[in-house]
């Protein structure tokens, strides 16, 4: 069987042919205005809601059409069960003596609330970044390629290329890498190659074969 293409929603086939309808690349799941979502990225469920079209719900509640914020997502990220993104929506003003949304229980006054916060900020989120269960990624977040983000993170702030990260407030553990290796990965950008290339190569980028990445460019 051919390797799925990515405006596929259901990539993996169980060995009896049944689908997977917990694991979906979420370019073809989630049609939503402040999404921008790289080939290949893929989330995990282990309840998935069961129309397609809630996976952004699932993600990210408080992302609405009318948000100021995005969340970009770039290639080969892998999402775990549990994920959320906590964009700008959930935010609540905190200048006056009570933090109360007045405003969002009169139907009047529903739409003007947005109005009343902080412009939004972007979460923006690296290649091959995988995203351990549970883990909540926070509004401005930027997160780095190749990170790990640990089970139950909260992750705000930015986060280097190829961190591991765990932990509330999620720190960096250690590097993957030494500084030398992260550049020359970044300059080899696997992720941007056509995925024909990305699997011929793909004992070197699964197996830390550097000079053979190198080799390609």
């Amino acid at each position: 069987m051919p390797f799925p293409k990515p405006d596929t929603l259901y990539p993996v086939t169980f060995p009896d042919g049944t689908l997977h309808k917990g694991n979906v690349f979420l370019r073809a799941a989630i049609d939503h205005p402040n999404w921008e979502i790289g080939e290949y990225t893929y989330a995990s469920d282990f309840d998935p809601p069961a129309d397609p079209n809630d996976w952004a719900g699932r993600l990210a509640p408080y992302l609405f059409p009318m948000s100021q914020d995005r969340i970009i997502i770039g290639k080969f990220g892998q999402i775990a069960d549990g994920v959320r993104f906590i964009t700008d929506g959930a935010n609540h003003a905190r200048e006056g003596f009570s933090t109360f949304p007045f405003a969002i229980h009169d139907p009047a006054r529903f739409m003007e609330y947005p109005k009343t916060l902080r412009p939004g900020r972007d979460i923006r989120i690296g290649h091959d970044v995988w995203i351990g269960a549970g883990a909540r990624v926070m509004a401005g977040a930027h997160i780095g390629n190749g990170v790990i983000i640990g089970a139950g993170a909260v992750v705000s702030g930015d986060v280097p290329d190829y961190a591991i990260v765990a932990g509330n407030r999620a720190t960096v553990q250690r590097m993957r890498f030494d500084a030398e290796t992260i550049a020359a990965l970044n300059k080899a950008a696997w992720w941007d190659w056509d995925i024909a290339r990305i699997l011929e190569n793909e004992a070197a980028i699964v197996g830390r074969d550097l000079p053979v990445l190198l080799a390609q460019n």
